[in-house]
């Protein structure tokens, strides 16, 4: 089967940029990344032209929530906003049609209680009404973070299951994050899905930095410190649709798509 891939795209026309890069979907975020404020439809039309004009592009989409959420904190001035944000971008995911919302997995201080961390996202799983797929996505840093590390996403993966709607949560592997945050590519794939049953979705990006850095800077195919049979190889294993999140914007996103497509496809 032909490769299901695009790239993170500017939100006022993801079906545009899609096609501008050959690709068959657009991961995009809705409003400001790095804000508490909620989510924004930029496209021309609304929320309802976007689902529509999409379906019939054939290219799916998905949104990526804001950085600043971390449902894992002990601290109720950030859990309880990022609770509250992550249901508006999931709600907004599904009025413009998305196949899923990924949100990083969080962390705490290196000294709080990392059960705590876990528990709070049972609770919020529990507490969230997910119209579409909640995607948690692996992390590059943090000693106490709680998507790192295999042995924390097993904790996390426990402690989701406990909760109501659970099966609404699928996983998102970025190669990047896997690298520097300390997992072996060769085997990330069969470990992360005996873990969580599933892969739903993989970002594909090369590694500024060298492994177990813990370091989350992207890079383009072949500039940085992940083999490219390494990259092509957890792409083709995890079988799962894929987003290129490297810089470049079109010029360097059309390159690494095309060079995922020649060596993963």
């Amino acid at each position: 089967m032909a490769l299901h891939i695009g790239a993170h795209v500017d939100q006022e026309d993801p079906i545009a940029e899609a096609r501008a890069r050959g690709a068959s979907l657009s991961q995009l975020f809705l409003g400001d990344p790095q804000s508490y404020k909620g989510p924004v439809i930029r496209y021309a039309g609304g929320a309802a032209a976007l689902r529509a004009d999409a379906e019939a592009a054939g290219i799916d989409l998905y949104v990526h929530a804001p950085y600043p959420i971390n449902v894992a904190s002990l601290n109720n001035r950030i859990r309880i906003p990022g609770r509250k944000l992550l249901q508006q971008h999931v709600t907004a995911a599904a009025e413009i049609g998305a196949k899923g919302v990924i949100v990083h997995g969080g962390h705490l201080g290196v000294d709080e209680d990392a059960a705590k961390g876990f528990d709070n996202w049972r609770k919020c799983i529990d507490g969230l009404d997910l119209a579409v797929p909640l995607l948690i996505e692996n992390t590059a840093g943090g000693d106490n973070a709680m998507a790192r590390r295999l042995e924390a996403i097993a904790r996390l993966w426990d402690a989701i299951g406990g909760a109501s709607g659970s099966d609404r949560v699928g996983f998102c592997l970025d190669t990047c994050h896997a690298h520097a945050g300390g997992n072996d590519l060769g085997t990330v794939v069969e470990q992360v899905r005996a873990i969580t049953g599933r892969i739903d979705l993989v970002h594909a990006n090369d590694s500024r930095d060298e492994f177990d850095s813990g370091a989350d800077r992207h890079t383009n195919f072949g500039s940085g410190h992940i083999a490219g049979d390494a990259l092509a190889d957890v792409v083709r294993a995890a079988g799962a649709p894929v987003v290129c999140e490297t810089p470049g914007g079109l010029e360097g996103q059309t390159a690494d798509i095309a060079w995922l497509r020649a060596h993963a496809g």
